[in-house]
């Protein structure tokens, strides 16, 4: 089977999967990193979804279908920024360690997958952009979690974890502004 738009776009049941995912073991394991990113997952899953419907559709619809996910992926920016700002004023443990770098090498591999597959695409519509900024802004959040993981693990310390939280709801600001400028 050809690589297409639409197969790179058959993915919101894996990142709404990777979304329950990193909630869990976010909650589980304390760690803000996790929980940031996997609300980023959920907007990719809704994203994406959204992408798929917009597939063959009127140039407006697009067009629509990329700002409704650029304002969502804002919501959730601004939601997280508020949680990890309640983390930093009230501490907590330290977050598990393990289970941020287990889960985000998981994570890792699909979104690596998936952004390899949406740069083979040369569809430079507004849905398909959409998909590539959420995609590559996953990637790094993916190993900024890692990394952040092995620094708690050296430091004994849950700043890290919140630093790299603030960091993946930055990179997810960052992408919704990006989208709402297309």
């Amino acid at each position: 089977m050809p690589i297409t738009e639409k197969t790179a776009l058959h993915r919101p049941c894996y990142k709404f999967l990777l979304f329950v995912l990193e909630m869990a073991f976010g909650i589980i394991s304390r760690s803000m990193g996790l929980i940031a990113d996997s609300l980023d997952m959920l907007a990719d899953a809704v994203v994406y979804g959204l992408a798929l419907w917009a597939v063959g559709s009127r140039l407006s619809r697009k067009k629509k279908v990329a700002t409704l996910s650029g304002y969502f992926q804002l919501f959730l920016a601004l939601l997280g920024f508020f949680e990890v700002l309640r983390r930093f004023l009230s501490p907590s443990e330290t977050p598990e360690y393990v289970q941020m770098i287990t889960i985000s090498l998981f994570a890792l591999v699909g979104n690596g997958a998936s952004l390899i597959i949406l740069n083979k695409s040369k569809d430079n519509e507004a849905h398909i952009q959409a998909s590539k900024i959420f995609t590559s802004n996953d990637v790094i959040a993916n190993i900024g979690v890692i990394v952040a993981g092995l620094v708690v693990y050296l430091t004994n310390s849950l700043y890290p974890d919140l630093i790299i939280g603030a960091l993946v709801f930055w990179l997810v600001l960052r992408g919704a502004i990006r989208i709402l400028k297309l």
